[in-house]
C-alpha cells in the first residue's frame, strides 16, 4: 500500500487533497484533532474522552490505527480514522470536520479516498462503520457506495438518579424449570461459550457488520478478546453462566470501561432453550451483581449499557422490564465484501 494518496480537485478555487497522516503534518493537524475531542462525548456520543493527541499519534505511529487528513489550500481541515486490527473486518471509526464545517462534502472525499486505499484488503474484508452523532447525516451519500445499515438502539441502567433500581427490584421473571442453575464465569466454560454464541449469532444482524460470528474460529476470537480484557476489563464475576443439568446452555457476558461504565457485549441462548424468558434471568443476576459491588463501595459503577436492534421488539422490552431506557439510536453501515 502506498503510504499516502494525492488527488487533487478544484473547485471554487479550492485544492483538495488527501493523504495518511505523516509527522511532517502533526503540528498542523493538532488544532483539527483537539476540535474533535471537545465534540467527542457530546456530539459523537463516545462513552469515554478519546486518546489526548500524543496518545493519538502514538497509536498511528504504531499502525493500531490509520488516519486520512483531508487538506484543503494544504490546510488540515477533516480527517477519517479506520483500523484493520479486527481480524474479518475493516473497522472505520470516526470521520470529523473542523467545526462541524462542510460535513457532508468533506467526509465523501474522505470516503472515496479511504475506499481506494483499502480496495485490496476489501477483497476479502467488510468495512463496518457506526455512524454515531451527526455522522447519521452521511446516509444518504455512503449508500450510493454500497454501504447497507442496520439500525441500533443504546439502552442505559443508572445506577442512581433514575427508578431502574425499581423496575429491576420488581421486574417478573417466569418461573425456572426444573435443572436450571446459574454461576460466575469460568474459563472451563470457554468452548461451550463459543459454540452457544456462535449458534446465536451466525444468523443476525451482527454478523453483518462483524463477520467473525459466521464461523467458529471468528467467534472463538471475539469471545477471547472479552476474556482476556482486549475491548475493556472482562468482568467474571459478573458474568453470568446458564446450565441446564449442570451443562452450559446461555452467558451474559460483562465487562467495565474506564472503571466506572459497564458494558454487555453479549447475550445469548442455546436456540433449543430460548423462548422461556431465561435471558431475563441471567442479565437480572448480571445486574444484580453490580448493584452489590456499588452499593458494597468495591466499584465506583455509574451504569451498565448495550446495544439492540431497534427493530428487536423482543430484546428491547426485556431491557426496559429491567429498567434499561433507551437513550439514542444510530445506523451501523457495513460495506459488504464484492463477490
Amino acid at each position: 500500500m502506498l503510504p499516502y494518496v494525492h488527488e487533487e480537485d478544484e473547485k471554487n478555487d479550492i485544492k483538495f487533497e488527501a493523504r495518511l497522516l505523516t509527522s511532517n503534518d502533526y503540528r498542523g493537524f493538532a488544532p483539527v484533532y483537539n476540535d474533535f475531542r471537545e465534540k467527542a462525548v457530546d456530539e459523537y456520543k463516545f462513552e469515554l474522552e478519546p486518546l489526548d493527541f500524543e496518545g493519538f499519534i502514538d497509536a498511528v505511529e504504531k499502525r493500531l490505527i490509520d488516519c486520512l487528513v483531508l487538506f484543503e489550500n494544504t490546510i488540515p481541515v477533516a480527517f477519517l480514522v479506520y483500523t484493520t486490527a479486527i481480524s474479518e473486518a475493516i473497522e472505520l471509526n470516526i470521520i470529523h470536520s473542523f467545526k462541524m464545517e462542510n460535513m457532508s462534502e468533506r467526509g465523501i472525499y474522505l470516503l472515496k479516498k479511504f475506499l481506494e486505499l483499502t480496495k485490496a484488503e476489501r477483497l476479502d474484508k467488510i468495512v463496518c462503520y457506526p455512524m454515531l452523532g451527526s455522522q447519521k447525516n452521511l446516509i444518504g451519500d455512503i449508500a450510493r457506495y454500497g454501504f447497507k445499515f442496520v439500525g441500533l438502539a443504546v439502552l442505559r441502567f443508572m445506577m442512581a438518579g433514575t427508578n431502574s433500581r425499581e423496575i429491576l427490584k420488581y421486574a417478573q421473571l417466569n418461573e425456572l424449570e426444573e435443572g436450571y442453575s446459574f454461576v460466575e464465569w469460568d474459563d472451563k466454560y470457554f468452548d461451550d461459550a463459543v459454540e452457544v454464541v456462535q449458534e446465536g449469532f451466525e444468523d443476525s444482524a451482527d454478523a453483518l457488520f462483524d463477520p467473525r460470528f459466521k464461523t467458529i474460529e471468528g467467534t472463538q476470537d471475539i469471545i477471547t478478546k472479552i476474556v482476556k480484557d482486549l475491548y475493556a476489563e472482562f468482568l467474571p464475576e459478573a458474568t453470568t453462566v446458564m446450565l441446564y443439568n449442570n451443562e452450559p446452555v446461555g452467558f451474559c457476558f460483562m465487562n467495565l470501561t474506564g472503571g466506572r461504565i459497564a458494558n454487555i457485549p453479549i447475550v445469548s441462548i442455546k436456540k433449543s432453550h430460548q423462548g422461556k424468558g431465561l435471558s431475563k434471568h441471567m442479565l437480572k443476576k448480571s445486574v444484580e451483581k453490580l448493584l452489590e459491588w456499588v452499593d458494597n463501595g468495591e466499584k465506583p459503577i455509574t451504569e451498565v449499557n448495550t446495544t439492540t436492534e431497534t427493530n428487536n421488539f423482543q430484546a428491547l422490552k426485556m431491557y426496559r422490564n429491567l429498567g434499561f431506557k433507551e437513550d439514542y439510536n444510530y445506523p451501523q453501515s457495513y460495506l459488504p465484501i464484492k463477490n
